[in-house]
């Protein structure tokens, strides 16, 4: 599945988890993917602003260069009858790859004078002046500019397809925006970081999804993760959160909101139409005067709670995917587990669990949370997010699935909403 990032706009405090150069969105730094394209090399796990066109290698802009000198040197090695200047033809088409038209079309004159050079110059190659202008070499000569001259049209057709792509992947990406909107530090009474990495470096388009919100039943919570890629995902994500984020704020407890996504999730895959549409979730609500959680897991991975130095998942009823409730007769159980001060409850999808190392080992959430805060003073929900934004490069270096992962800890409740 793919990922992408929500958050809550009520709260606007410290942007933890706006997207920031390759395609993430960190805890604590300011940083930004369509389908997935498995094995995605890992750069970090913080990404820029806005979408950037691949870049280009620096040797590839010294590539021209680099062939002139071997040309050179041909020259100079190989018998004076051979006429080595032929080879600068390829020139103007190395430089259509990495720079303008007029960058193309300055080295195409460069190629052309120096096969002159080279082609009557008796003090350096041997060469009689008079063989400046023989039939082959004027042939060269003409080869190279009809060269040049498709090299710069194909510059600038290369130029306008990468202005062209900057811009649709620029609009997808101000779409996403619209709905996953950056983590506040603090929502209502609990303080908030968020992480999201795209296995796309460079763009926001996926599956996953996260929010919170501030309510006067106490600050609910989501993390999800849709079925499939790219822009059905993407519409899927939108119809979720959207649904989320009435019905948290309408009566009813958590099974209510539950209940609402599930009729929203079966009327989408009527209109698509799909019948196996769903998406895997966890539900989370906090009622600071209780300080305790209450939780409905959708088939999703089970929330991991950081307390007093011990790292736990918390297991309970399981429960159909949303999308799926209508196969099985029983109606999903919320479950419930204590949550006060020094506690951070993590959030996560499957990419994080499932990144591999070189040997094929799933990354050990827990037990690197262990190895990390077990036995230590309490962490904030910046710090678990800053481990795991540093950590997960150094299990794997390659991405195969979006990461999408919410932090939350109590903390002292400001007034309710109006």
């Amino acid at each position: 599945m793919s990922g992408s990032l929500s958050g809550d706009a009520e709260d606007e405090g410290r942007g933890v988890g706006r997207p920031g150069p390759d395609g993430t969105v960190g805890a604590a730094v300011v940083k930004p993917s369509g389908q997935a394209r498995p094995g995605q090399r890992l750069t970090g796990l913080v990404d820029s602003n806005g979408f950037e066109a691949p870049r280009v290698p620096p040797w590839m802009r010294w590539l021209p260069g680099l062939y002139v000198l071997l040309v050179l040197l041909l020259e100079f090695v190989t018998p004076t009858q051979w006429a080595v200047s032929s080879l600068l033809i390829a020139v103007p088409v190395l430089a259509a790859f990495t720079h303008g038209p007029i960058g193309v079309a300055v080295v195409t004159v460069f190629a052309a004078g120096l096969e002159g050079v080279l082609a009557g110059t008796p003090c350096c190659t041997g060469h009689n002046i008079h063989q400046l202008w023989g039939n082959h070499y004027v042939a060269t000569y003409i080869s190279t500019l009809i060269v040049g001259i498709m090299g710069v049209a194909l510059a600038g057709y290369r130029q306008r397809q990468q202005r062209h792509l900057v811009q649709v992947n620029s609009v997808a990406e101000a779409l996403m925006r619209t709905l996953l909107r950056p983590v506040p530090h603090r929502v209502g009474g609990v303080l908030a970081a968020g992480l999201y990495r795209s296995a796309e470096v460079g763009t926001m388009v996926g599956g996953d999804l996260y929010d919170i919100r501030a309510t006067r039943a106490g600050e609910r919570a989501i993390i999800g993760d849709v079925r499939g890629k790219g822009l059905q995902a993407v519409r899927t994500v939108a119809d979720i959160l959207g649904s989320f984020r009435e019905a948290v704020y309408d009566p009813g407890d958590l099974l209510a909101v539950a209940s609402r996504m599930e009729r929203r999730l079966a009327h989408e895959a009527a209109e698509i139409p799909d019948d196996e549409l769903f998406v895997t979730a966890a539900l989370i609500e906090y009622d600071a005067g209780a300080r305790q959680l209450t939780i409905i897991n959708h088939g999703h991975i089970e929330p991991v709670l950081i307390s007093a130095g011990e790292v736990v998942a918390l297991t309970g009823p399981p429960a159909l995917p949303l999308g799926l409730g209508g196969l099985a007769a029983e109606v999903p159980v919320s479950y419930t587990h204590p949550f006060g001060e020094g506690d951070v409850l993590l959030l996560c999808t499957d990419g994080l669990i499932e990144a591999r190392d070189q040997t094929g080992a799933f990354y050990p959430l827990l037990d690197r949370l262990t190895l990390r805060f077990g036995g230590r003073p309490a962490p904030g929900p910046a710090d678990v997010i800053d481990f795991l934004n540093a950590d997960l490069p150094r299990h794997t270096r390659v991405l195969h699935d979006d990461v999408a992962i919410l932090a939350l800890a109590p903390c002292d409740r400001e007034p309710d909403p109006a």
